[in-house]
């Protein structure tokens, strides 16, 4: 008799999403005062792959414009450093060239 396969189950994945949405889902902050709290950590903690994700999440669903975004690339570059201020420049400016190309149906040269 063969036995049945075992699904494996991502219990704590399982958990972290529930918990991420009960967070974003609460109403005392907007989802764009979510978002710039959240790349101010980011930013602050060097973690630029998040960041990366978190800025691309914030243009592209209308949290912020490209005009914001750029406004808080000089206000975090003032208190998280000249150093990581320049990575986050590069990475908005990177992602601004990317969504234009895409809303203009120009594919990305780079890949």
């Amino acid at each position: 008799m063969k036995e049945p396969a075992i699904e494996t189950v991502d219990s704590f994945g399982m958990m972290a999403e529930r918990q991420f949405a009960d967070l974003w889902s609460r109403t005392a902050l907007s989802d764009r005062e979510r978002r710039l709290l959240l790349l101010g950590l980011l930013v602050g903690q060097g973690l630029d792959e998040m960041t990366g994700v978190q800025l691309d999440v914030a243009l592209r669903a209308g949290d912020l414009t490209e005009s914001e975004l750029r406004e808080v690339v000089v206000f975090l570059t003032h208190y998280a450093g000249w150093t990581r201020g320049s990575r986050l420049n590069d990475q908005v400016e990177e992602l601004i060239e990317r969504v234009r190309q895409a809303r203009s149906g120009r594919a990305d040269p780079a890949g």
